[in-house]
């Protein structure tokens, strides 16, 4: 009894002096102006991200036939690495009436060797090894790449070379894999983003290589030969065109030396993916494609304006203008707290499923643009909004938005090389589309140099006036012609 009341005469106490505290440290406190400021100074002032961005230095060598090797120890706590061959080529890169040879070249690399005659011997030879072998096609360039454990790049090379400089398509193989592609077609018909974004490219780049789609037409899949992979191996497949990357645990010299030992057979014809460009560069066309589904539940959409080649300086103007507009998803349930302006005009107006901001880069040119998802009574409100946000860009733009911007970009960034894989992947991808690898230091230099004024810049630049492309799919009543959108940018 003496203990309880002892304890309420102190709680009595002690509750006002709380309060009092609370109060005072409450009125004294100026909150910030910014949410994203609120833990940091409100002064500007030049940002150091050395002390988390010191990595491992990547390193290059260019043999004497012109292919390169890039390596990055990094990170190889785990002894896991992470080796490929990336190469400069893709479906843009076909002749015509050939769409879809390099994706089926990708599906035929894993099918059998000179050496290694068999799927299955290939198969057999990589899972003994506890290692994983993929590969991928995009518009302009091709990727083979196996994870491995560190003492086993040697091999997982050897395997990497014998399939690009021997492979003997057997007739059985390509008969197979015709049904493999030919089933993935379907399947990416139920794909809805991939589909949008198919119908896009073609809108923007008619008659264009780049507008078509990286699988191909069925009729190409039904007749694409042995000779057809073979003269797109010998074209496009040259030591120039291609890079060796690896990251993890690997030694830069041990590699380079590896490397000079197996890859013999490859062509060296001198031919720069920049020299073809050139020779058959990539117009934007203003466009749409629409295709009625008015069974569909919900309609998918994308509006894009034409974007920056991977060097163009306005490249990284462009990707901080893509995480301004951000993304947003109901499934997820962040709205009206978003940073993004257009993601709370959306979640408050209750007027789509979902909507990503992109921006895909090539050679010569580039997309960016809004991808939505909504209810067919919401198109012409939703469209206004977005069409109403680009102009915004272009007059109107806060430090604090771009901030969080800048932020989310560079977090973005270094999520993305989480892993050897990724590692290998990012240093692959900029040896051939900058010809370098560029320092995350200096990456993050170039982001956080735009501004306010650099970003209402580069929206006048690329979206004030301009061009649209447009694919939507489902219900169309209610989405605007192309001719309004277009209107809505000046």
């Amino acid at each position: 009894m003496a203990a309880a009341s002892i304890l309420r005469s102190e709680r009595r106490t002690v509750l006002p002096y709380l309060r009092r505290l609370l109060h005072s440290s409450a009125a004294a406190s100026t909150p910030s102006p910014s949410r994203f400021l609120r833990h940091a100074s409100p002064v500007p002032r030049d940002p150091d991200h050395s002390p988390f961005l010191r990595l491992p230095a990547a390193r290059v060598t260019q043999l004497p036939t012109g292919l390169r090797v890039v390596t990055q120890a990094y990170p190889a706590a785990t002894r896991m690495a992470s080796v490929g061959v990336w190469v400069d080529a893709g479906s843009r890169f076909e002749l015509p009436g050939t769409n879809g040879t390099a994706h089926f070249l990708e599906h035929m690399a894993f099918k059998g060797t000179t050496r290694r005659p068999t799927a299955l011997a290939l198969e057999v030879e990589i899972e003994n090894m506890g290692a994983r072998l993929n590969a991928y096609t995009s518009r302009e360039q091709t990727t083979y790449f196996a994870d491995v454990q560190g003492r086993d790049v040697p091999a997982a090379l050897d395997v990497l070379s014998d399939i690009l400089q021997y492979p003997c398509f057997p007739a059985n193989a390509l008969k197979r894999e015709r049904g493999v592609i030919l089933r993935e077609m379907d399947e990416v018909q139920g794909m809805m983003d991939e589909v949008i974004f198919d119908h896009l490219h073609a809108a923007a780049f008619q008659g264009h290589p780049l507008g078509d789609t990286i699988l191909g037409p069925v009729e190409n899949i039904k007749s694409i030969s042995k000779k057809d992979l073979e003269q797109y191996i010998s074209t496009h497949y040259t030591c120039p065109r291609m890079v060796v990357s690896a990251a993890g645990a690997v030694n830069h010299d041990e590699l380079v030396d590896q490397v000079r030992e197996y890859f013999t057979e490859l062509s060296t014809e001198p031919t720069t993916v920049d020299q073809l460009v050139e020779a058959n560069p990539a117009i934007f066309t203003g466009s749409e494609v629409r295709e009625e589904k008015p069974e569909m539940p919900l309609t998918h959409f994308a509006i894009a304006f034409k974007g920056s080649s991977w060097a163009d300086p306005s490249s990284i103007p462009l990707m901080v203008i893509q995480s301004i507009l951000g993304t947003w998803n109901r499934s997820v349930g962040v709205g009206n707290c978003s940073g993004s302006a257009l993601a709370r005009g959306i979640s408050n107006g209750n007027l789509a499923e979902s909507m990503i901001a992109f921006n895909t880069n090539y050679r010569d040119t580039g997309l960016f643009g809004i991808y939505a998802t909504a209810k067919p009574n919401s198109l012409y409100d939703l469209s206004q909004l977005i069409m109403q946000e680009f102009r915004r860009l272009a007059f109107k733009v806060s430090e604090t938005e771009v901030a969080r911007a800048r932020n989310q970009l560079k977090s973005a960034l270094l999520f993305h090389i989480d892993g050897s894989t990724a590692v290998s992947e990012n240093n692959g991808r900029q040896m051939l589309t900058y010809g370098r690898i560029m320092p995350f230091l200096e990456l993050f230099a170039r982001i956080d140099a735009v501004d306010c004024a650099t970003i209402m810049e580069t929206a006048k630049d690329f979206i004030i006036d301009k061009d649209i492309a447009l694919a939507a799919v489902g219900p169309l009543t209610n989405l605007p012609e192309l001719s309004w959108f277009r209107s809505q940018t000046c």
